[in-house]
């Protein structure tokens, strides 16, 4: 941990007013004049399932595993940012490196004149890659990185054919926003925009479904399909903390290939130590053909990667010739530099293994202490990735609402919502892990 105890962040939760309070009302209202209408009536909707306020609270600063609203109420942060402060909030290397990289370069002319920083991370990143000689393409969302591993899929095959899976979450830009087996409502409303040729197959859930009768339902859902990418998350994140049979992702490897197809790792989320590991594909002995990166890479900021293979990226032609693939702001210096700094901490503090240590140790807290609550159906994960399976939808907003209210910061996960999906910053004092069960217990059972 960097830092010590009495400082912010690591803050056991400290809320003093009702949520929102006052000042985060005035925002809140401020909200309601002025954001999309479609976040309003999601807050909306959730409060006519549960019968309670879902109003947001308003973040003023945040620290380490700590997040301050605007009314002073101090929280513990078990989201992470939707993970991209994996190494915590405001890490003291991160904001230095992006506050040196601000005093002397801001902006630079991208792919035809670039930063000296962005050569530095895309020489780390292709050290880092589950193969040899990689290419890496920067992006600034997962969506971005999936978007360009995507037309790299289809450059290398010829085939404009995507296989995915019921439950998975690739961002929702036009492309990946085809593969969104999340949810039908976010496709819906653009399907006759979007690529047609893509096959949902189901996605296994270890402990439940075999492995080969799992891939046995691949081969049905693909079909005749001209398939030439097939796109998975090692875990499903925002699908419920979904974790595979061992076995599958091999096998899925095996029939891709034996397809001409690309497999397609998503590690957004469980990538460069979430899970216990740099690459969670890589821990089941899977080497993918692309994977796409981002969220804890950026210490914060927004920046992303796709890596793949030369043999795969030389798929994009001469390099001589005209950029078919860029953006203004990819290889931004500040998020390069905030992406130096980040792949810097999780190595010096050794936090892949620190997730998988403490995780586990944490994962065993809450079997025991939720074994005798009876509408828990599962209790799952890996490294500092975690889902509780509750048995209603509702249920679960209703007490991610109410941890909030005891000061904690969670999400709920899930194609029903009925995960309560745990994803705090990977140097998380173990402290404030221990309190969390308690309260979590306390809140079940109320």
């Amino acid at each position: 941990m960097h830092g010590c105890r009495v400082q912010l962040g690591n803050l056991p939760p400290r809320v003093r007013t009702p949520l929102p309070g006052r000042a985060a009302r005035r925002f809140v209202d401020a909200l309601a004049r002025t954001e999309c209408p479609a976040l309003t009536t999601r807050r909306r909707r959730r409060a006519e399932r549960t019968g309670a306020a879902h109003d947001p609270i308003v973040w003023r600063a945040a620290r380490g595993a700590n997040v301050v609203d605007v009314d002073g109420n101090v929280y513990v942060d078990l989201t992470a940012g939707f993970g991209a402060a994996a190494v915590g909030h405001a890490h003291p290397a991160v904001v230095e490196a992006v506050q040196r990289q601000a005093g002397r370069l801001v902006h630079a002319l991208g792919d035809v004149h670039p930063s000296d920083v962005k050569v530095r991370l895309l020489l780390r990143l292709a050290r880092l890659a589950p193969f040899p000689d990689a290419r890496v393409i920067l992006g600034l969302s997962g969506a971005d990185a999936m978007e360009a591993a995507l037309k790299t899929a289809h450059l290398a095959t010829g085939r404009a054919g995507v296989l995915a899976f019921v439950g998975g979450y690739h961002g929702l830009s036009h492309g990946p926003l085809a593969l969104c087996g999340y949810s039908d409502r976010f496709r819906q409303p653009f399907a006759a925009a979007l690529r047609s040729e893509v096959r949902f197959a189901p996605f296994p859930r270890a402990g439940r479904d075999d492995a080969e009768r799992a891939l046995s339902a691949v081969r049905d859902a693909w079909g005749d399909a001209s398939i030439g990418a097939v796109v998975v998350e090692p875990i499903q994140g925002r699908g419920g903390v979904v974790v595979p049979p061992r076995g599958f992702l091999a096998g899925l490897a095996r029939l891709a290939r034996e397809r001409g197809a690309l497999l397609v790792s998503d590690e957004v989320l469980t990538g460069l130590g979430r899970t216990g590991a740099r690459w969670r594909m890589q821990a089941e002995g899977v080497v993918p053909d692309l994977v796409c990166v981002g969220k804890a890479l950026g210490g914060g900021l927004p920046v992303s990667a796709t890596l793949g293979p030369s043999s795969v990226m030389a798929a994009w032609g001469d390099p001589s010739a005209e950029a078919i693939h860029t953006g203004t702001f990819f290889g931004h210096p500040l998020g390069c530099a905030a992406a130096l700094a980040s792949l810097e901490v999780i190595a010096a503090e050794r936090l892949a293994e620190r997730a998988a240590r403490v995780g586990s140790a944490w994962l065993e807290r809450l079997h025991v202490a939720l074994a005798d609550v009876p509408f828990v159906r599962e209790v799952r994960g890996a490294g500092l990735l975690v889902g509780i399976e509750l048995d209603d939808g509702v249920r679960t907003l209703t007490v991610v609402r109410r941890l909030l209210e005891r000061g904690y910061l969670t999400l709920a996960a899930g194609m029903r919502a009925e995960v309560l999906q745990l994803c705090p910053p990977l140097d998380i004092d173990e402290a404030l892990l221990d309190g969390f069960v308690e309260v979590l217990r306390e809140v079940l059972l109320a």
